[in-house]
């Protein structure tokens, strides 16, 4: 099974390092569980066990985010996003993975000009009357360098790093291959969904990865914004975008840590909260299309309390159905009504094994716990926090785009409260919750929706006979197949597997020990060491099946239950 699991051999140096990285943080009873150590040694690759756990003294969120940046940049960029994940991880936890490096050690530019000339066609002197070979920014999959175009524009060009595709896939596969070993052995994982969660991560670091789709959500946001003059997008310079490559305007501006220069510039820190507020709020509930990581390194504060948002590689969308979704829980929560805020936690988790009644009862308690404070009491990163807490004690886990929403809610408070101690983000919400509420009971958007209903509804009567029609043929032809799903069924058919070879090792023992004992009483032909040699070398035969048949149950259920350090 693990041959067929792991059977990559292109990507075996690779899966060592990591088994090497896990041991060295604690988690060898991981590696051994996974069948990773007896892989790696069958393939005469050498664990170093007597490093294990030496860094074992670190609190467990600690030694994961450890381990997490000594395996590089898709490591790092997976823990970076389950550090949104704040239905499925408790605060702690999510406060560990926060602290993920986002700068790391820039690539020297002439191990970039090769690539970067190759992929703008033309050499870097050509295309930029001036070209920074310093960057001012670098992170696990690019860095950014400052240059200026012949008519010029000041830009930033931002440079994938080279090869990092290729070690991006590697660790995909090997991560894919890890997350459905995790569901087979540690059954306790379930609730995180490790499958799934490297799934939406793959598609989540190839899209980051391919500059074109980050050049296109600035355009798209650029358009959205466009009758605002209080919120800058940058300029995209397509004509020298590329899937590596990304030229786009510079701006200069203020960081919101930087609050010496911001107060020397004169601006309005209670001006910045509501203009950032409005901008995020309007993204989330009337765009479906926010930016998914608004922290104080992708958001700059400009003159006139203007602010710029950048780096758009990290995006959320949010469909209309999701947007009603949210809206009907913010008002089931100022309503009070625990039963409709129950069935929205419900709709988004999908899960079936809840018993209802006792998530009504618990979120009423919840929302009774905030009912009659006063608004700028109310913290919306504690509100959220227990909001998570409770699906969690529910086992409901919230889908990634609503993952990526509560985190830019949660920075959003925190930009809000930075710039003014009095925030209340709820003031800031409700105007976008009246408005939401009023355009979807509009007569044109109810006919609209109707209208939708009524086309689907003809599409799938009229589609019916076709489908019955397949269906029957099907059955008269004997081709009628139904699939079941059993996730274990093939690792339960490795263990059969297992019994069986130990039961014939068994039994093949055990019938060398019967005819080497029937020998030994029959007298005449060749003797060893005065015994009759046909029975001694059964019963040395016997012993040698004896002693591997008790060292391979000894291994397995040893392995199985602790680690071998």
């Amino acid at each position: 099974m693990l041959t067929e699991t792991l059977g990559a051999i292109r990507d075996l140096g690779r899966l060592q390092e990591i088994a090497s990285v896990l041991i060295r943080y604690g988690f060898g009873e991981m590696v051994n569980r996974l069948g990773i150590r007896s892989f790696l040694e069958k393939a005469g690759k050498t664990l170093h066990w007597k490093y294990a756990e030496q860094q074992a003294q670190m609190e467990l969120p600690q030694r994961v985010r450890r381990a997490l940046e000594d395996l590089g940049p898709t490591f790092i960029k997976l823990g970076q996003i389950m550090g949104t994940r704040v239905d499925l991880l408790p605060p702690e936890w999510i406060d560990e993975l926060e602290k993920l490096q986002r700068r790391v050690v820039p690539v020297p530019f002439e191990q970039l000009r090769e690539q970067l000339q190759a992929d703008l066609k033309a050499p870097v002197e050509t295309v930029f009357a001036e070209f920074d070979t310093q960057p001012i920014a670098a992170a696990s999959i690019a860095q950014v360098h400052r240059a200026r175009l012949h008519d010029g524009a000041q830009v930033i060009v931002k440079i994938r790093r080279p090869g990092i595709q290729r070690v991006v896939e590697a660790d995909l596969r090997l991560m894919d291959r890890l997350a459905k070993l995790l569901e087979f052995e540690f059954p306790e994982l379930s609730n995180f969904h490790p499958t799934e969660v490297v799934r939406q991560f793959g598609l989540s670091i190839r899209r980051e990865m391919n500059f074109i789709n980050e050049c296109r959500s600035t355009d798209r946001m650029a358009a959205i914004f466009l009758d605002d003059p209080m919120i800058v997008i940058p300029r995209i310079h397509w004509d020298y975008v590329s899937e590596r490559v990304a030229v786009q305007d510079y701006i200069e501006g203020f960081a919101g840590l930087e609050e010496t220069a911001i107060k020397a510039a004169g601006l309005d820190r209670r001006a910045l909260a509501k203009v950032g507020a409005d901008a995020v709020l309007r993204m989330i509930l009337r765009e479906g299309f926010f930016h998914a990581d608004p922290h104080d390194g992708n958001l700059l504060y400009l003159p006139d309390n203007r602010i710029a948002f950048i780096d758009f590689g990290m995006v959320g969308r949010l469909s209309e159905a999701r947007r009603n979704q949210l809206v009907d829980l913010l008002y089931a929560i100022v309503e009070r009504d625990a039963v409709n805020a129950a069935e929205v936690l419900l709709d988004w988790s999908g899960s079936s094994h809840v018993e209802p009644d006792r998530l009504i009862v618990d979120m009423d308690t919840f929302i009774d716990s905030y009912y009659g404070a006063p608004l700028k009491q109310i913290s919306l990163t504690i509100m959220l926090s227990e909001l998570t807490q409770l699906m969690r004690q529910h086992d409901l886990a919230l889908p990634p785009d609503l993952g990526l929403l509560f985190r830019a809610l949660v920075a959003l408070d925190g930009m809000g409260r930075q710039n003014d101690p009095d925030f209340d983000i709820f003031s800031q919400t409700a105007p976008f919750l009246e408005q939401a509420l009023k355009e979807r009971y509009e007569p044109e958007a109810l006919a609209r929706r109707g209208w939708r209903n009524v086309v689907q509804l003809f599409d799938i009567v009229a589609d019916m006979p076709g489908e019955l029609r397949r269906l029957l043929r099907a059955a008269h032809k004997g081709t009628l197949t139904f699939n079941i799903d059993m996730s274990r069924l093939d690792h339960f058919g490795w263990q059969v597997e297992t019994a069986a070879s130990w039961l014939t090792v068994g039994l093949v023992t055990a019938a060398l020990i019967v005819g080497s004992s029937i020998v030994m009483t029959v007298g005449g032909g060749p003797t060893l060491f005065g015994l009759p040699a046909f029975g001694l070398l059964g019963y040395i035969g016997a012993a040698v099946g004896a002693l591997w048949l008790v060292v391979s149950i000894w291994k397995s259920t040893h392995g199985r239950g602790r680690g071998q350090y």
